[in-house]
């Protein structure tokens, strides 16, 4: 991490506080550790506390997974709330409800974990530090589930330190820092960055990417979106991500398409950028490039091959409503196959990508509205990535067989991708409607298909 002005004038301060804490050279223990987490909390001088702060991020940055565990064990239970005193003040309240009673249960509620991120935070990389802790804690929750008030504790913290008043959004060109670049490739998990001549080609004039970044994390992207300006909305890749493909004037564009948008920060998993990221980007290029008319993406289904080659009992593609979706092509699939069950023959050609881009392509865009449209999780819908989008107040505008050859997308969709469209006027009535009632905004021919899709699942 690079240091930065403040983070000098913080580390002097705790270069002068160090000398007074009398530290143990050798390897600090996990007794050392929670011993010094209880010195920074009480709090006496701020040189002292601000180098125990720093001792205890450079000891926790040095650490083996093994006392990373430990770590986390010992923030859940010697760094909770006191549950005798906690039930005192429950009693007080009750006994008697006012502003003095209230103040003093909202005092024993809070754990002493919540002011020691505090007091972490303020050491030179405590926040980034912060972060890395919350990713750790997030790969140890699915083991001890008991460790959610831990993350419960770091993920309220986060959402005030990462609010969007506090972020500041970037655009990244070729002529960024080369740490940065580095960054962008690495982070980059939608469409996969090949080469360099392919993360320059990206931020040619007819290319932009913009970022959210942190004053705390100056050279951490929290969030990036890659835009390409192009005539017209993408039904394939291979314009769209060709790093040889010819570059557009910018003026002559009329679109601009989201075609990859990615979180950085595992840590900062549950904390929201991306609406904010999509709104100030298409406020900014609205206002940069005028001839701009159209606002959409070109966005991937990460669930849909997965959740359609399921036969389990579970499974929301029955046999039934696949043939009940799959009837008006029926014939065809039967006959490219040589099956006489239309279900067995549309699995068949699914093995392979040349079959079923010749023969599926309408097959395909009825069962893939079908998996935006009525798969669910809970009560919204299931795929992540439409979820993102509609709750943003996109439309979904059209379903795009055979879009994407490459071997990570036939692997996660057999190839289809998506459009979602940012219709300025359109964006606060579509999230309303999707967010209170569920309602999916679709473009009118979709809208059409949805009915047939709706008869065929419920019928099957």
């Amino acid at each position: 991490m690079r240091q930065t002005w403040w983070d000098k004038v913080i580390n002097s301060v705790a270069d002068r506080g160090r000398e007074l804490l009398n530290l143990n050279a050798s390897e600090p223990s996990i007794v050392q550790l929670r011993q010094m987490c209880r010195d920074l909390l009480r709090g006496s001088g701020e040189a002292r506390g601000t180098a125990l702060a720093r001792e205890v991020v450079r000891t926790l940055e040095g650490m083996e997974s093994k006392v990373w565990d430990d770590f986390l064990e010992m923030l859940n239970v010697a760094f909770g709330p006191d549950p005798v005193a906690l039930g005192k003040a429950v009693e007080a309240y009750r006994q008697d409800p006012g502003a003095d009673t209230l103040l003093r249960l909202r005092r024993e509620v809070e754990p002493p974990r919540q002011e020691l991120f505090r007091r972490l935070n303020l050491a030179p990389g405590g926040t980034y530090m912060l972060v890395r802790l919350r990713a750790r804690l997030l790969k140890a929750m699915v083991k001890k589930p008991d460790l959610k008030m831990v993350d419960a504790d770091l993920k309220h913290l986060f959402a005030s330190w990462f609010n969007r008043g506090f972020l500041e959004l970037k655009h990244i060109s070729w002529n960024s820092s080369a740490l940065i670049l580095e960054k962008l490739a690495n982070y980059e998990s939608v469409q996969p960055i090949r080469s360099l001549q392919d993360l320059r080609r990206r931020l040619e004039r007819d290319r932009r990417c913009y970022a959210f970044f942190h004053p705390a994390l100056p050279d951490e992207p929290l969030i990036f979106v890659e835009v390409a300006l192009m005539e017209g909305i993408p039904a394939e890749a291979t314009g769209l991500l060709n790093p040889k493909g010819p570059i557009l004037a910018p003026e002559a564009a009329d679109s601009a398409i989201f075609y990859s948008i990615n979180n950085c920060q595992d840590g900062l998993r549950g904390i929201s950028f991306g609406n904010f990221l999509i709104k100030q980007v298409t406020a900014e290029l609205g206002q940069q490039l005028p001839n701009l008319k159209h606002f959409a993406t070109f966005s991937p289904m990460p669930g849909f091959a997965e959740t359609l080659m399921r036969t389990d009992a579970e499974a929301p593609f029955t046999e039934a409503r696949l043939k009940a979706l799959l009837a008006e092509e029926a014939a065809g699939i039967c006959q490219a196959s040589g099956e006489k069950d239309v279900v067995k023959g549309f699995r068949q050609l699914l093995k392979d990508p040349d079959q079923t881009w010749k023969h599926l392509s309408g097959a395909l865009e009825m069962v893939a509205l079908a998996y935006l449209a009525m798969v669910k999780r809970g009560k919204s819908v299931s795929d992540p990535v439409a979820f993102f989008h509609l709750a943003n107040g996109a439309c979904l505008d059209r379903i795009n067989p055979a879009a994407d050859p490459s071997k990570e997308r036939w692997k996660a969709s057999f190839g289809v991708m998506v459009n979602y469209r940012y219709e300025i006027e359109r964006v606060e009535k579509n999230h309303e409607g999707f967010m209170t009632a569920g309602k999916m905004a679709l473009s009118r021919s979709l809208s059409k298909k949805l009915k047939q899709v709706q008869a065929a699942w419920g019928g099957g």
